[in-house]
């Protein structure tokens, strides 16, 4: 019987947490007012909304820089990852409550993005490459 090796993808759950993160700040607008009624208000909760930045985040940085320092040493990924927490920090802190449901949204799709690319450019690259 051979056994699988499972290794977890920081960047297929990044993907997932940054997409779950904009869809959260994209529909919280529309279903705000009928969260409670569904027993899901928590969901409107400012510490909901850090949390799950944070997660992006924390798996954001982990994960591309040890793409970026150990295989690939390219720094498109973390560009756009860092393009993406500046879309969520400009929606969050520009005070321009108009562009808070279109940054924030557009942000965590990015850092969904840089993932994403990350992970191609991981699968493109060789086991043993060095530089």
């Amino acid at each position: 019987m051979k056994l699988r090796s499972y290794k977890i993808n920081l960047d297929r759950i990044g993907i997932t947490a940054s997409t779950l993160c904009a869809i959260h700040c994209a529909a919280l607008p529309f279903l705000i007012t009928v969260l409670p009624m569904w027993g899901m208000g928590f969901l409107a909760n400012e510490m909901v909304e850090i949390a799950m930045i944070g997660v992006s985040l924390i798996l954001g940085v982990w994960s591309l820089s040890s793409a970026y320092r150990k295989q690939h040493h390219r720094i498109i990924p973390i560009a756009i990852l860092v393009t993406g927490f500046g879309c969520i920090a400009f929606g969050h802190f520009s005070g321009i409550e108009l562009l808070e449901p279109i940054l924030i949204p557009l942000g965590g799709f990015t850092i969904a993005a840089a993932h994403y690319i990350n992970l191609k450019m991981l699968k493109s690259c060789p086991l043993d490459h060095q530089h």
